[in-house]
């Protein structure tokens, strides 16, 4: 299945728009890491853990987990999770940094394997950095930096959830809503620095721009991945038993 995948991508590349590219190389990456013996399935199950870092839609909170604000030490493990010490973030870059290989950005970088180690490296560094700005300002804030699964019903009520709560999260009562000040310039402040170290006059707005526009896309797109994850895995449990 995932090599016929392949094929179709290969030969649809040069029409696919990046940004939908990148969402069709992280389906990919889940293909990919499938296998019959359940270890894809157990990162979709629900935990009583406050804190939980999936490999595709980051930090989440189970429905049966009550939202309670995160400690200092919570937020730094976390944090250390998201950026380090979970593979998700590695597949991500990865995802992103052959998007970047195929539209050769930048060209300076060439289009061999020295390129994309050096795309790799750059998307890397941005998605750390962005991490970190995000947590340091959620800290500051006293926002809550997880996704918490819809405590309703309804599949139309579940999406819409999730499409808010990649613009405003909830305040140290976690139950006041306010926008999402952290994770956007985050986003913004990332995509900026990340226009340091590439090569030629590539300008520090327009990056951070388009940070911010990819945080738009691809959080929403994780958001709602994050929400059906427990259906979806019972799904591929039975397909793969």
């Amino acid at each position: 299945m995932c090599h016929g995948f392949w094929l179709l991508l290969r030969a649809t590349l040069p029409v696919i728009p990046v940004r939908l590219m990148v969402a069709l190389l992280l389906l990919s990456v889940c293909c990919a890491g499938q296998d019959s013996s359940d270890n894809a399935i157990k990162s979709t199950e629900i935990k009583s853990s406050p804190i939980n870092v999936n490999w595709l839609y980051g930090a989440y909170l189970p429905r049966n987990v009550e939202l309670k604000a995160l400690t200092g030490h919570q937020r730094m493990q976390l944090y250390f999770r998201q950026t380090y010490a979970t593979w998700g973030i590695y597949a991500k870059t990865a995802a992103f940094s052959l998007a970047d290989q195929a539209d050769n950005s930048p060209p300076e970088w060439g289009d061999g394997a020295d390129g994309f180690g050096k795309r790799f490296g750059s998307r890397y560094g941005q998605f750390a950095i962005q991490n970190t700005l995000s947590s340091t300002g959620n800290y500051l804030l006293g926002y809550e930096p997880r996704y918490d699964r819809c405590r309703c019903s309804g599949g139309w009520r579940r999406v819409g959830h999730a499409l808010l709560r990649n613009f405003v999260t909830y305040n140290s009562t976690e139950r006041d809503k306010r926008p999402q000040i952290a994770l956007y310039l985050g986003a913004m402040g990332a995509g900026m620095i990340e226009s340091t170290w590439k090569p030629g006059a590539e300008d520090p707005w327009r990056s951070g721009y388009q940070s911010v526009l990819t945080q738009v896309a691809f959080g929403s797109f994780a958001n709602v991945v994050g929400e059906f994850a427990p259906g979806i895995g019972k799904i591929l449990k039975r397909k793969w038993k």
